[in-house]
């Protein structure tokens, strides 16, 4: 038997994020279908913007909600509101409900991730480490991403019985809800709360800081890009069909198992972060803009070559700016986390408006080379920026 209580607070946190991403992706790929089902392409990025826009005001007030409840506690609560949504939604509720829940659950995934952040952060007593731990914990959550996908398959099959998704997505919160509460996890320092417009100026004056959140912000425009209007454009234009979609989606993701942790090793003893992050830039971008080279002609292989090379270059983004900013901030600085984290909810608001004003000028591949191009030469900018710690 597994007695929580002798789990070192790291481990429980992995595990933690481990059910976390099971339920958060299970629901990512189906987000822009589902809502297909009740309104336009159009419309349903409004949702996803609506939602956003709401999280961004609440991160405002979430470093004071820490300060009063504690992140652990806040975190089983936004665990539960996130099985409520879940299961509301498995209800097959009309237009309203689902516009409704699905902002709800654009709402709650930045706010638990940022709270996992702040307990994590207070794990870490030397900043030296902080490249594996980090990426230990991602590689946690990125594990489940592969098989989560053949979970999602497997269940939808040929149809689009979106209910079964989200049934099993509110399972897979309740270990985490549980695990959060049975397990004391350190709370670290007292956090220092100061006004965001503060937070805001010290990033201005910071470029090394300003840097690696312009980069983390394009990464999260990529994952706001990848999940929306590519399943969307391989299902509905090109009817590959789900069953068929869930293995390449995991096979498309085991690059984030087998790079990020050593990525992280190999940041923290070698080369140093900036010269991985540019090379993680130009892979991420250049992949998603061959993106428009796929038509109904394309073979399986070469699609999933490219759905792979995006995630080669996504892991090494990914790993290089966590642990790049979690070497300058310390668990007490919750402003400072809480405005990195907002690049999360603010790349939902701007990804869907870039994404719709793209494909009515010139279709899904004008999109695919114009966010290639952008991932490429402002990620490299930003990336080049940064000041290595080595």
């Amino acid at each position: 038997m597994l007695h929580f209580n002798n789990m070192h607070p790291r481990i429980t946190l992995s595990v933690g994020n481990f059910f976390f991403a099971i339920s958060s992706i299970l629901t990512a790929y189906i987000l822009f279908p589902y809502l297909d089902t009740f309104m336009s392409a159009q419309y349903a990025g409004l949702v996803i913007s609506g939602g956003a826009v709401i999280a961004l005001i609440l991160f405002v007030f979430i470093p004071h909600a820490i300060k009063k409840y504690g992140a652990q506690t806040l975190a089983v609560f936004l665990g539960i509101a996130q099985m409520i949504t879940l299961f509301a939604l498995s209800a097959r509720p009309n237009a309203t409900g689902a516009v409704i829940f699905i902002a709800t659950l654009i709402i709650l995934g930045p706010l638990l991730t940022y709270t996992l952040d702040i307990l994590l952060e207070a794990t870490v007593a030397k900043e030296g480490v902080t490249g594996r731990v980090r990426t230990l914990f991602l590689t946690a959550y990125n594990v489940a991403m592969v098989g989560t996908p053949l979970l999602m398959g497997s269940l939808l099959n040929t149809t689009n019985a979106y209910s079964r998704i989200f049934i099993a997505s509110a399972a897979a919160i309740a270990p985490f809800i549980i695990l959060f509460a049975v397990h004391k996890i350190p709370s670290g320092k007292a956090p220092k709360i100061m006004r965001l417009s503060e937070a805001l100026s010290v990033l201005r004056h910071d470029r090394n800081l300003s840097a690696v959140t312009i980069a983390h912000f394009l990464l999260y425009l990529f994952y706001a890009w990848a999940p929306l209007y590519v399943p969307v454009y391989l299902h509905t234009t090109l009817h590959i069909p789900w069953s068929q979609l869930g293995w390449m989606f995991s096979i498309m993701l085991i690059p984030f198992v087998l790079i990020e942790y050593p990525a992280g090793v190999i940041a923290d003893r070698i080369l140093g972060d900036k010269e991985l992050m540019v090379l993680g830039f130009i892979i991420m971008g250049s992949a998603f803009a061959s993106f428009s080279f796929i038509t109904k002609s394309s073979s399986i292989f070469f699609i999933v070559t490219l759905l792979v090379a995006s995630r080669i270059g996504a892991a090494l983004v990914e790993s290089m700016t966590e642990a790049h900013f979690f070497r300058a901030v310390s668990e007490a600085d919750t402003e400072m986390i809480a405005l990195y984290r907002m690049a999360w909810p603010f790349a939902d608001i701007v990804a869907p408006l870039i994404g719709s004003a793209l494909l009515f000028t010139g279709g899904f591949s004008w999109f695919f080379i114009v966010t290639g191009g952008l991932l490429i030469f402002i990620g490299m900018g930003s990336a080049v920026a940064i000041r290595d710690f080595q």
